[in-house]
């Protein structure tokens, strides 16, 4: 397994499994399939401090995770918001723990003092993998969302990284 800093040409597999975190409703509100030139537009943004890696197993892309701005105002400077996607195939067999401890690295040399982030309270298999790295759960906003027709609550979790 070789976990790196993402480039123009992973987008197309980042593309991939994003659209499947979609499809199976499990790790974001988003409803609609993004396609290349969204996915051309979010990776632009990841820049400077704003890093995306990628796992990559014998020349396959199997997931990938992102620091993501939180907040635009510069008191939150510090702070950044967290992505992990795993394609499907490959969830459970320990590719998120990988790709956590390299991207807390690379916040920590790009001076963030914390990461945050966002999952859905039914969502056990990504609570667990954040909790066993040091996530605690921050609480929980009821009906923060709507999903196929339903609302959802979030669970906002956080890590100290100093």
């Amino acid at each position: 397994m070789i976990i790196r800093e993402a480039v123009e040409e992973d987008i197309d597999s980042i593309k991939e499994i994003y659209n499947q975190g979609i499809e199976d409703r499990v790790a974001t509100l988003e409803t609609e399939m993004k396609d290349r030139i969204y996915m051309e537009e979010w990776f632009a943004k990841h820049i400077g401090r704003y890093k995306v890696i990628v796992a990559e197993q014998e020349g396959e892309i199997v997931g990938w995770s992102s620091l993501n701005q939180h907040n635009n105002r510069s008191a939150y400077k510090g702070v950044a918001d967290l992505s992990v996607y795993i394609s499907r195939d490959h969830r459970g067999k320990g590719i998120g723990g990988l790709l956590l401890q390299s991207i807390e690295k690379l916040a920590k040399e790009y001076d963030f003092n914390k990461i945050v982030l966002f999952t859905f309270p039914f969502n056990q298999m990504g609570q667990g993998l954040y909790k066993k790295r040091g996530y605690r759960e921050v609480g929980v906003f009821k009906n923060q969302g709507m999903l196929d027709g339903e609302f959802v609550d979030v669970m906002a979790m956080e890590k100290l990284l100093l």
